[in-house]
């Protein structure tokens, strides 16, 4: 049993809210699931996740375990790029979530992954099979898969070494002063929201982006962006700490852009990796996704 007693300051918050400020290592998800089940009460008495909370209520937490998930395979659209006997490489669309989580039990690429390919590697999480590294929900664009464990580990140490080349296209706010530059800030969770991270605290871990112009738009730049690290969020994040937000990421500051959708301006393009099957280089890359190109051809 874990407890909590809100501030004055906390008044006016919702329960679950609150919650999730003070237990950041559960989804908000989750904590509502146990409020609803009664393993949150407020006062003694059970509650509503939607309550608003006054300040100097006795708050109890009795957190349960989850049933552990499992992937299951669904017949949905994959859009293979390449394939040979130990990886494929897929066209994710925006929206597509990479491996099932908190929140997430289907629909995702792993669901289709399973439905579609022969095998996969199990060198990642029950939940993850063949996936060696990831996009962002609303980023489009090239993924690797393994097929075979020593794939997997084989693409795992090209990441991890820093042998990838990985490219990226990217819509930003604004007028890049200069043709091109680099970016090497250090990225840490954000700790005022946790659900973003940021390149504003100067400590952190490692990160490294080049970018350089495409296009200018006036009111937008259009950037090719290469990353020598694989940090969560890293081009988002850096890009917006030097004011030029992706197009459509509300999360890192930039406004609604209606013909987007729920999705932003980015785009994993190109990725040059050695294949485990061959040992040779393989060049793979995915077109500028429709809604992408459409939006820009209006500007």
């Amino acid at each position: 049993m874990q407890e909590r007693t809100p501030s004055p300051t906390d008044a006016g918050k919702r329960l679950d809210h609150y919650l999730k400020e003070q237990f950041p290592e559960h989804s908000r998800a989750l904590l509502q699931e146990w409020v609803k089940a009664g393993r949150v009460t407020v006062n003694g008495a059970k509650t509503k996740a939607s309550l608003q909370l006054r300040g100097g209520e006795r708050i109890a937490l009795e957190p349960a375990e989850r049933p552990p998930l499992r992937a299951e395979a669904e017949d949905l659209p994959l859009s293979i790029l390449y394939q040979d006997s130990a990886m494929l490489a897929v066209n994710k669309p925006a929206g597509m979530v990479v491996h099932a989580g908190a929140g997430v039990h289907s629909g995702t690429l792993v669901n289709a992954l399973l439905h579609h390919a022969a095998s996969l590697s199990t060198g990642s999480a029950p939940l993850r099979p063949g996936i060696v590294h990831r996009l962002d929900k609303e980023t489009s664009g090239v993924i690797l898969i393994a097929k075979t464990d020593a794939a997997h580990q084989f693409l795992a140490a090209q990441f991890a070494s820093r042998q990838v080349e990985k490219v990226y296209l990217a819509m930003v706010h604004g007028n890049m002063e200069a043709d091109s530059g680099r970016i090497d800030t250090p990225i840490a969770r954000d700790p005022q929201r946790r659900t973003r991270m940021t390149a504003r605290l100067g400590t952190g871990r490692s990160a490294l982006t080049f970018w350089r112009v495409l296009k200018r738009f006036g009111k937008f730049t259009y950037l090719e962006v290469k990353i020598g690290t694989g940090r969560t969020h890293q081009i988002r994040v850096h890009l917006s700490s030097l004011h030029h937000a992706i197009a459509g990421d509300r999360l890192y500051g930039a406004p609604p852009q209606p013909a987007l959708g729920a999705r932003f301006f980015l785009h994993a393009a190109r990725i040059r990796v050695v294949s485990p099957a061959t040992a040779e280089p393989v060049t793979i890359e995915a077109p500028l996704a429709p809604e992408l190109q459409s939006w820009m051809d209006s500007l």
